[in-house]
């Protein structure tokens, strides 16, 4: 048995960039950013970014690519892929996750007439209201 599950949580690097497949599936790339603590020459621990390329598939790359601007901080859970190809005779590879789940995790918002509480999932159930005052509270 194998297991491919990767979670990561940080902030996009720019705005998602959205392209389609020969066949027409929508496809939102991006990257995230994750800092990682490492020790520098003075044996002090710093903020080291790994960047992260990630891809979104499908209907939901359609409707949550306005919603995947810079700066959004987002947590991802997914799988690993990787890729091999050639380019002016060389080999290159890449190491990307395959977005199963998004969900935003708050963070900055630049520029945009996008709020962080302007997107609600369909599936969302209505809040209840909750009628509560302190002498309701036992203690």
């Amino acid at each position: 048995m194998s297991i491919n599950r990767v979670i990561i949580e940080g902030y996009l690097t720019r705005d998602v960039e959205m392209r389609a497949t020969a066949s027409g599936l929508a496809v939102a790339g991006f990257t995230v950013a994750v800092n990682e603590k490492r020790k520098n020459a003075e044996g002090e621990y710093v903020d080291a970014p790994v960047f992260v390329k990630c891809s979104l598939f499908g209907t939901r790359a359609e409707k949550l690519s306005k919603y995947l601007i810079k700066g959004t901080k987002v947590t991802i859970d997914g799988k690993l892929r990787y890729s091999q190809w050639t380019k002016d005779d060389e080999t290159r590879h890449e190491l990307s996750v395959i977005v199963d789940q998004l969900e935003f995790s708050g963070g900055k918002r630049e520029q945009s007439d996008v709020t962080a509480t302007s997107y609600k999932p369909s599936h969302a159930a209505p809040e209840p209201e909750i009628d509560l005052y302190d002498e309701d509270i036992p203690f």
